[in-house]
């Protein structure tokens, strides 16, 4: 089974015959199989060649930069053997033409902001009195359908998450004075945290558009932009109740990361290298746990749930089923 490789400390990754061999600071040496490889996290100070590169081309792999401080650099993105002009053509198409990018748009919040209701509903019935968020994001959500531009959708969206964020205090065991998102640079140990795996869940879905027809510079619910890969954000608003809030909650509760884990020094910006290997392990065991498709009938990972996803936005751009966004049913 392919999985994601995470290379956290200094080195160099090379080439060696049908794999890849990372060499540490301290000459300390590990040997990747290729095939064996679905997509690598370069996160710390690590030199490759162009051999490299082309090698990993010709696997269909691709690579993400984090910088010293964990924060996403950008990608590699080897070229595109899965192009499809007529699937181009339908995706831009429902982007141009306002009625078909506000039901994708829709869709994706409808779905977005149904697994932040569902996560506050679990929480509930847990011992955290959450009612008040609850009933304020289930008032919010029927106004969806009424808005009549994606700028209108946006402004709910805003005022879903700004309640959502609210409720972060009640959920998480850890004294941490979290009032609002703060991205620039985040301000305390769940800011950053967000940051961090908000990155990673941005990586992920690229690269699960890799593996699709798909372009992914055209969206729908955030405007296309020069410097992302704006329909990875799209689909991450579906995903990161499920996956990135729900790896917050369970870290922060379990005290697998704590205050330690942060330089302090630096107003909790950055996580240590260990508090980083955490995160990293217990982001790829949440990606890589499989559960009961309830339509398939057959066990899948989350991460295999984007892939699915993405498949059926292609099924709607090209006519053959109408797009609804992921919903938790668990």
């Amino acid at each position: 089974m392919k999985r994601n490789y995470y290379i956290t400390k200094c080195g160099e990754l090379k080439r060696k015959d049908n794999s890849l061999i990372v060499i540490l600071e301290d000459n300390e040496k590990h040997t990747i199989p290729i095939e064996t490889v679905d997509t690598l996290y370069i996160i710390g100070e690590v030199t490759l060649n162009s051999k490299l590169i082309d090698f990993i081309s010709s696997k269909g792999i691709t690579m993400h930069f984090f910088n010293y401080y964990g924060y996403y650099s950008g990608s590699y993105y080897p070229r595109e053997t899965l192009n499809s002009g007529f699937l181009l053509v339908n995706q831009v198409e429902h982007y141009s033409n306002n009625k078909k990018r506000l039901f994708i748009a829709k869709e994706i919040l409808k779905a977005g902001t149904y697994n932040i209701h569902r996560n506050l509903r679990y929480y509930n019935t847990r011992g955290k009195d959450l009612q008040e968020e609850i009933d304020r994001i289930a008032e919010l959500r029927e106004k969806l359908d009424l808005q009549g531009t994606v700028e209108q959708l946006m402004g709910i969206e805003g005022n879903i998450r700004e309640t959502y964020y609210r409720a972060f205090n009640k959920i998480i065991n850890q004294e941490i004075n979290f009032e609002k998102r703060v991205k620039r640079p985040p301000d305390n140990m769940i800011n950053s945290l967000i940051s961090f795996i908000n990155s990673l869940m941005y990586t992920t879905i690229t690269s699960e558009i890799y593996h699709t027809q798909l372009v992914p510079t055209i969206s729908y619910l955030h405007q296309p932009g020069t410097k992302r890969f704006s329909l990875s954000l799209d689909i991450s608003e579906i995903f990161k109740p499920l996956i990135v809030d729900r790896l917050i909650f369970s870290l922060l509760n379990k005290n697998q990361i704590t205050e330690d884990d942060f330089e302090s020094k630096l107003n909790y910006l950055y996580l240590k290298d260990k508090g980083k290997r955490v995160v990293l392990e217990e982001y790829e065991n949440k990606i890589q746990t499989t559960l009961m498709h309830k339509k398939l009938g057959r066990n899948v990972s989350y991460k295999h749930l984007i892939r699915l996803e993405l498949y059926r936005l292609v099924k709607h751009l090209t006519g053959e089923e109408e797009y609804e966004g992921f919903k938790i049913w668990w």
